[in-house]
């Protein structure tokens, strides 16, 4: 198994992702605006991956057996092609001409539907094909690791949010008491935590990466994989519905560059963490770590009305 081959199973695969996002790169710059991309890929794909690797350097993850790899992730990959087309561009869509967004209704009928897409129907999926679907659930707070990354790497989030994204600036135009932030603070960091956190982390880590792994008998590529169908499965729902990435992506290529350049390295990390770790609780967090505080003014403005 690629666990026992050392750093030498992992350099190809780390090589390859590299080629791929440094071309990501080069086509947003043709566009004028890679600078996303490059602080993504600097941050979570280069310099937070050994920091995991030190804090699991001793760890011995749980190893998840997958009967029947090859059945199981064919069944998987043909849902992420249902889901990334169909779902996050049209049935999203749908929703949002229909409902008002940013109403309560809205919002509850996102969360749910993302709960059905996520979780739901991967889970019967697994159940049909006769895979074991408890052993991705585990949060696994306790496993080796997982408390100092979970300090660590969740202030690292909370500190790059308030940098690169304009939260506070949003945050103080709502003017809202003390009273209300006290609420409201901690219930969008839960509503992230499930919206986002456990719903995307379930689907691309728990379910697909570890299918990809058993298949590829390799951690490194189940990572690298995994990253880039993540960063793809965005790229329909982007294209189509265009305000969800900003206006200034302009083209199909545009979008792909764009969700391979930002969003792969982050699911790089994700992976790793994942690998590493096998605590779907610790991706949740750490997941709605990175989302809150952008989503935050958003929260108060549907609920602390």
């Amino acid at each position: 198994m690629e666990r026992s081959q050392g750093v030498r199973g992992w350099l190809p695969w780390a090589g390859a992702y590299f080629v791929i996002w440094a071309l990501a790169v080069y086509v947003r710059l043709q566009s004028g605006d890679a600078l996303d991309a490059i602080i993504c890929g600097v941050i979570f794909a280069g310099l937070l991956p050994p920091v995991v690797w030190f804090f699991t350097r001793k760890s011995k993850p749980v190893e998840i057996a997958v009967e029947r790899p090859g059945r199981e992730l064919g069944a998987v990959l043909i849902w992420l092609a249902i889901y990334a087309v169909v779902m996050l561009g049209f049935v999203f869509t749908w929703i949002k001409t229909t409902l008002t967004p940013g109403a309560p209704l809205y919002e509850l009928v996102m969360l749910g539907v993302k709960l059905i897409i996520h979780v739901v129907i991967p889970v019967i999926i697994l159940k049909l094909v006769a895979a074991k679907v408890m052993p991705l659930l585990a949060p696994r707070f306790g496993a080796r690791g997982v408390l100092p990354l979970l300090i660590i790497l969740g202030a690292v989030f909370t500190a790059l949010m308030l940098v690169i994204s304009p939260s506070l600036k949003e945050i103080s135009g709502i003017r809202a008491t003390a009273a209300t932030f006290a609420w409201a603070a901690p219930a969008a960091f839960l509503w992230m935590a499930v919206e986002a956190g456990f719903t995307e982390e379930f689907l691309f880590r728990a379910v697909l990466q570890t299918r990809l792994s058993a298949f590829l008998k390799s951690e490194a590529g189940a990572i690298v994989i995994g990253a880039l169908l993540f960063a793809l499965a965005h790229a329909p729902g982007i294209y189509l519905r265009p305000d969800t990435a900003g206006d200034q992506i302009q083209g199909l290529t545009q979008v792909i560059a764009f969700t391979i350049g930002v969003l792969s390295p982050i699911a790089v990390l994700f992976g790793l963490i994942w690998a590493r770790t096998r605590s779907l609780g610790l991706l949740v967090v750490l997941h709605a770590s990175v989302d809150f505080l952008p989503n935050l003014s958003e929260f108060m403005h549907v609920w602390a009305k």
